[in-house]
């Protein structure tokens, strides 16, 4: 294309698009028809001169928000009203509320520990590139290790840290391992052992929050839980889990090997953080994230309003 006619695309879509200018002005300013500004206007999106972002509107629930916390103590929630129907659509929309939520606690120095998961992954994915000055990014529980390695907790780590020019810390082990000997073995370890005194220092950490529903449990999709495990689980009243660490419906570690197996940071842990993060969706987890609640390791909840809505009812308020 010539420069001459790349200018005039150019020049049209910037008078419409910047300035607001209307088609009927921009027509007589270049001397041709309103359908003619309109074509150019086309051919420079094709050109690829124009790029149209539509961000949906992240509404809120603030009534939801002020019982949710108010009921649980937290310092803060995030309440997506009106959630869609759509699992993927749902997390897709919590990712950039959480990103939104991860924002708003963003400073010059901060500490911040990553989870890994699917829905940890769409708020970094949502998550802007920002400038800020001595921020450390530190990965707080093992490498799932099967399926997409951008839901790895190290492959956001990485991610995350390059969005906000901060350095990073990845841990070099497996989110579950085979048995409880090899877990302590590995925790041993000194590059191991230095992450997750890093990570146990952090100023924020942010989460996904794990269900034993088959239909949404990712430790059972990538192969870390068994039937028999699931079975155990449920028979001494699990009913989700914190980066791999399970807890019953009261928000108490279950006494049981799988919690031992596991590598990152263990729930007393969790609890003792500053501002823990959670970002969760879906009315079937609203068990799991009920006893999250109760066992108090969660600060900052975002949630939709339907989940809410169910973990309000199964509380009792």
């Amino acid at each position: 294309m010539e420069d001459d006619r790349l200018e005039l695309l150019g020049q049209v879509a910037s008078w419409y698009y910047e300035d607001n200018m209307d088609q009927s002005v921009i027509a007589e300013r270049i001397g041709k028809s309103r359908s003619m500004v309109s074509r150019i206007l086309q051919e420079a999106r094709e050109a690829g001169l124009v790029e149209i972002k539509v961000t949906f509107p992240l509404k809120r629930d603030s009534e939801l928000e002020t019982r949710l916390r108010q009921t649980f103590n937290l310092a803060q929630a995030y309440i997506l009203a009106n959630p869609p129907d759509d699992e993927q659509l749902l997390r897709h929309r919590l990712g950039s509320l959480g990103a939104r939520c991860l924002q708003d606690h963003l400073c010059d120095g901060i500490r911040i520990g990553l989870g890994s998961g699917t829905t940890v992954h769409q708020v970094v994915r949502a998550m802007p590139a920002i400038e800020l000055k001595n921020v450390k990014v530190i990965q707080i529980s093992g490498a799932i290790g099967t399926g997409s390695p951008a839901f790895d907790g190290s492959e956001l780590t990485r991610w995350l840290s390059e969005k906000l020019s901060a350095t990073y810390h990845v841990l070099y082990a497996p989110l579950v391992v085979k048995d409880e000997a090899l877990a302590e073995s590995l925790l041993q370890d000194p590059t191991i052992a230095d992450t997750l005194t890093q990570a146990s220092q952090v100023d924020l950490a942010l989460i996904g929050i794990g269900t034993l529903d088959p239909t949404l449990s990712s430790l059972q999709r990538v192969g870390y839980l068994n039937e028999t495990d699931l079975a155990a689980l449920h028979q001494i009243g699990a009913v989700g889990d914190v980066l791999s660490r399970h807890f019953d419906g009261q928000g108490n570690p279950v006494n049981l090997p799988v919690n031992r197996r596991a590598i990152g940071l263990d729930l007393a842990t969790i609890r003792s953080i500053p501002t823990v993060i959670a970002v969760a969706g879906n009315a079937i987890k609203a068990p799991a994230i009920l006893a999250a609640l109760r066992g108090g390791f969660i600060k900052v909840l975002v949630t939709d309003s339907l989940t809410t809505t169910q973990i309000l009812a199964l509380h009792g308020g």
